[in-house]
């Protein structure tokens, strides 16, 4: 079965200020972790043994995941002293086990991405193929944003091609990669390496097996306030999600696809709309909240108007939802 690599060492600098004193994929969408999100996928597939490869505050994942047993999986954490790209995080969060001398592949997860497609249809592709890389690929209307990665009629890639303003193919990398043991091992110990920009394109030009699976499904880079935002409105739908142990107050109104996680109370004839708040959170009565974050454990006081801010119990700021 195969082994899954979660990469979440990033800083999140384009979320800031939600990431101050969050890594980015334990930051709340739908009301769980993107990373549960993630992990969930990955068990779904089949996957029950999923490496993290942190960095930026690391601390934070071990005291919620911790061994992962309680969704039945077994998790291990690799730390990196220094941001190693994301080639060397692959690498050095393989080095925990032995990888040299498995036939297992990897499914390496970006840490900021939703994705809906189907992990087990992509590692039947990898497979049937028998590719050494397998990356998930999707359609976008406007590819000159992103790198795009052309295939023959096969699915094999034939380059990874950087932005251009007259893209050759709507196909770009969706962040989602099947990786046999022998590509792992031919990346660098301890080295700044980038698969996008190293990797892959040395594999191509060397005429390894890699390939394109290309699967038009649901997909979100939530590398930012507003994809953030839509991500958990998506899995809301158009009225409120409330996680176990949170209580709602007599005549509050809450809508726009707002979440709220476990164990907060919402006050009575608080009117919350498009926000997303966080677990242990304390609203008092008669509040306005629109367009705002509220991270864990944050205490709200009677009818406060907050719009498109960031409140935590050390800061108050604002954030653009544009």
């Amino acid at each position: 079965m195969a082994i899954g690599i979660l990469l979440v060492g990033g800083f999140g600098t384009r979320l800031k200020p939600l990431t101050n004193q969050t890594p980015k994929p334990m930051l709340p969408v739908g009301g769980l972790p993107v990373t549960e999100h993630q992990l969930l996928a990955a068990k779904k597939a089949g996957i029950n043994t999923v490496i993290l490869a942190t960095s930026y505050l690391a601390e934070v994942f071990t005291p919620y995941f911790g061994d992962g047993s309680k969704w039945d999986m077994k998790l291990l954490y690799a730390e990196e002293n220094e941001p190693l790209g994301t080639g060397g995080a692959i690498r050095n969060a393989a080095s925990l086990i032995d990888f040299a001398s498995t036939n297992e592949e990897f499914v390496i997860f970006n840490g900021d991405v939703l994705s809906g497609h189907n992990i087990a249809a992509q590692l039947d592709f990898h497979r049937l193929n028998q590719a050494d890389v397998t990356l998930h690929l999707i359609d976008v209307a406007d590819a000159r944003a992103f790198g795009c990665v052309p295939t023959d009629s096969n699915g094999k890639v034939l380059d990874f091609l950087e932005k251009m303003e007259n893209p050759v193919t709507n196909a770009i990398n969706a962040g989602c990669y099947v990786f046999n043991s022998s590509v792992i091992s031919q990346i660098p110990a301890e080295k700044v390496v980038s698969i996008e920009r190293e990797t892959f394109p040395q594999l191509v030009k060397s005429g390894r097996p890699v390939y394109g699976y290309n699967e038009q499904s649901y997909w979100l880079d939530i590398g930012t306030p507003a994809a953030l935002f839509k991500g958990s409105r998506d899995i809301v739908g158009e009225g409120f999600l409330a996680g176990l142990g949170s209580k709602i107050g007599e005549n509050a109104v809450i809508a726009g696809g707002t979440s709220i996680g476990q164990r907060s109370r919402i006050g009575a004839n608080c009117k919350i709309n498009n926000s997303i708040i966080g677990d242990g959170v304390l609203i008092g009565d008669g509040c306005t909240i629109e367009d705002s974050f509220i991270l864990h454990d944050s205490q709200i006081a009677d009818n406060s108007k907050i719009i498109g801010k960031y409140i935590s119990p050390k800061e108050n700021l604002p954030i653009s939802l544009q």
